[in-house]
């Protein structure tokens, strides 16, 4: 059994993080976990020790050289144990001590993916693997085929707990594959994330493909977090289904669904709002009543659980909030 207490091989547990088996989607360098690159000098980047760090901090940034008076642990082990869950990716061999004292899972960039002997050397750590697909040190992509035979050599060291990371093709900004990280994840039934680099475009569609978590740079900018948090909210609450098992799950799957439910209802304000200002007679008079009934027996096939009956009112106040607000947008518009 690995550190990583893992749940089987389709789903993950990094931290207190869980990746995988139809949980929510996870967004890595964002809410969810943090990831560092590590630079093979002995430091973690951004904690005491590392460069610029103050003065009296020792190699390793475990604090002052000559111990911690406070017998409270080093002020990084307090920093990461306030973070949550922390994924290292190492340089170097040399890293892989740092990751194995401090980290929650250790992420295998695409250049180590490459070399069997290296990707065995981080299974042995005990930790969760991040798995990354994308271009090595020669420029090349490893085929799905070598991909999936990296997750075997870490099996191989006993270590199931395998996140396979999709991160593009023959570049280092390289979109990722969503139709290979698909393919992934259906041949080795693992979990499977979408790097984004520091750009969320492909964000919603990543989801929508399948990916069980985003993977977004470190250091990447406010937008592209912005839009993984997003995706992971609103697209996952339309294209995947929850099977919560706790109380705080399930309202939390509530929350994401209201989220949705928001995004679509301002989206359908807007057309609403346009669909007025071209009928030849708009408001409450220009009402087509045949229309909305037609409307909410269409929707009665997607929901028949809630069947038209329950419906009807629904979207009743739905149209009558976006007729409202249409006035109230039109009057503003003549008083200018």
């Amino acid at each position: 059994m690995t550190k990583a207490a893992q749940l089987d091989r389709d789903a993950v547990r990094i931290g207190d993080l869980v990746i995988g088996d139809g949980r929510p989607v996870v967004v890595i360098g964002g809410r969810d976990a943090r990831w560092v690159r590590l630079r093979g000098d002995g430091t973690i980047p951004g904690t005491p020790g590392a460069p610029g760090a103050p003065a009296g901090t020792s190699a390793d940034g475990a604090g002052p050289e000559h111990g911690d008076a406070s017998g409270e642990g080093s002020s990084r082990d307090r920093a990461v144990a306030e973070a949550g869950p922390l994924l290292m990716e190492p340089a170097t061999v040399a890293d892989l001590s740092i990751v194995a004292r401090h980290a929650d899972g250790v992420v295998v960039g695409a250049a180590w993916a490459a070399d069997p002997d290296l990707v065995r050397a981080a299974a042995r750590l005990g930790l969760p693997v991040v798995l990354q697909r994308g271009a090595g040190r020669n420029g090349r992509a490893a085929t799905l085929e070598e991909w999936l035979a990296a997750a075997d050599d870490c099996a191989a060291e006993g270590n199931e707990a395998v996140v396979l990371c999709e991160s593009g093709g023959h570049a280092e900004d390289a979109a990722p594959d969503l139709g290979l990280m698909r393919a992934a994840r259906e041949r080795a039934g693992r979990p499977v994330l979408a790097g984004l680099g520091a750009d969320g475009g492909l964000a919603n569609a990543a989801v929508a493909a399948g990916a069980d978590g985003l993977l977004v740079a470190p250091g990447a900018p406010a937008p592209a977090l912005a839009a993984a948090h997003e995706a992971a909210t609103v697209m996952a609450a339309l294209v995947r289904r929850d099977d919560p098992e706790t109380l705080g799950a399930a309202r939390a799957a509530i929350d994401r669904v209201d989220a949705a439910l928001a995004t679509l209802l301002e989206r359908r304000a807007a057309l609403a709002g346009r669909i007025q200002r071209l009928k030849p007679v708009g408001g409450f008079r220009g009402r087509d009543m045949e229309r909305e009934r037609r409307l909410v027996e269409a929707m009665a096939r997607r929901a028949p659980s809630l069947g038209a009956g329950r419906l009807a009112p629904i979207m009743n106040a739905v149209i009558e909030a976006g007729l409202r607000l249409s006035e109230e947008t039109r009057d503003g518009e003549e008083r200018r």
